[in-house]
């Protein structure tokens, strides 16, 4: 597991097979590794996870993905 803080959202990279809710807190982004590729998640308040329909093909564009989605948070 990797974190990293963008505008005040916390994102962790979690490894394949990694659960969200035991490795997230609420209001944090989860890029996961999948067989199809990086998906992004996103904990919400009542530790609920929702995320994205589709994967992404590579971790930078996972976390390019999340940091937007964190700048459109802090706005």
């Amino acid at each position: 597991m990797n974190a990293i803080i963008h505008r005040g959202i916390t994102i962790v990279t979690l490894a394949a097979g990694d659960d969200i809710a035991a490795c997230c807190q609420p209001g944090q982004t989860a890029i996961c590794a999948r067989p199809d590729g990086w998906w992004l998640y996103f904990v919400d308040s009542d530790g609920s996870v929702d995320g994205y329909d589709s994967a992404f093909a590579s971790h930078a564009e996972a976390l390019w993905a999340a940091k937007a989605a964190a700048e459109f948070s802090a706005e």
